[in-house]
């Protein structure tokens, strides 16, 4: 088991635990005693579920609201846990979202917001709690990636090259890391039945018609997976078995030819 022992001064940030995937890793994580430390934009959101953890499973659980594409507010959240007594024995970065349709009818302010949550908030807070563990020794880190991280996706160009690089990025250092006690896992879900899509700007109606509906997965077997994996110190986790083949497939397949096929497919360049 290399999720680390639960204690009273240790506690797992997980990001965009406010909804979907990372609210439903904070459920997997406090049922298994570990304390959590909510952070999200929304605090009624983290208030709420903060409750709720700490009634079901006895668990301290703190709440840090802050927009994760300000440079000075994860700054100040390393500051808030230590402030408030705390080690961060696990680091779950699942913040993210997404843009949708061409890159040249894009607004940029929103391009660059996605990038600053999904890869530099990503990459800043490693390098911030990073360093704790490895002289605590001991220590698991989640990236929340996805299976757009397998092959570029036209239509959601820019999130998939952020997928790509949070996968890349945790691979790496998980070469790093190694012999040091600390063990970092990429999850990488396909489809998802959360409020991602909607505010990526698709509908229900596009979202579910874009991949099969035999490849999606729920937001909490998504969660296990993610958390069993970390348990198991797994390197890279996929939920569900088509969305494993349709991973390999699309790694393997050359790029003239799958590239044009998903253009011709996504529904954010067909409206």
């Amino acid at each position: 088991m290399t999720l680390p022992t639960p204690a009273r001064d240790r506690t797992a940030v997980v990001t965009g635990a406010s909804s979907g995937i990372g609210r439903e890793i904070a459920r997997q994580l406090a049922r298994r005693g570990q304390g959590v430390t909510l952070v999200a934009r929304r605090e009624d959101r983290l208030r709420a579920l903060a409750g709720e953890l700490g009634d079901a499973h006895g668990v301290r659980v703190e709440v840090a609201a802050a927009d994760l594409t300000d440079q000075a507010a994860r700054d100040r959240l390393v500051a808030t846990v230590a402030e408030r007594g705390l080690a961060v024995s696990v680091l779950v970065n699942a913040a993210g979202l997404s843009t949708v349709g061409p890159v040249h009818g894009s607004d940029p302010r929103a391009e660059v917001a996605m990038i600053r949550t999904d890869v530099e908030a990503l990459a800043h807070l490693c390098s911030l709690f990073l360093p704790g563990m490895v002289e605590r020794g001991s220590g698991a880190v989640l990236n929340v990636g996805s299976t757009a991280a397998f092959q570029p996706l036209p239509g959601q160009a820019a999130y998939a090259a952020s997928k790509a690089f949070v996968l890349s990025y945790s691979q790496a250092l998980r070469g790093e890391l190694r012999g040091t006690g600390v063990t970092v896992t990429a999850l990488c879900p396909g489809p998802v039945d959360t409020e991602f899509a909607e505010t990526a700007g698709f509908d229900s109606a596009e979202a579910l018609s874009a991949l099969p509906r035999f490849m999606w997965v729920p937001a909490e077997r998504v969660a296990e997976a993610g958390v069993a994996g970390l348990e198991r110190g797994r390197a890279v986790v996929i939920p569900g078995a088509a969305n494993r083949a349709g991973a390999v497939a699309a790694h393997l397949t050359p790029r003239s030819l799958l590239t044009p096929l998903l253009a011709r497919r996504h529904p954010g360049l067909h409206r």
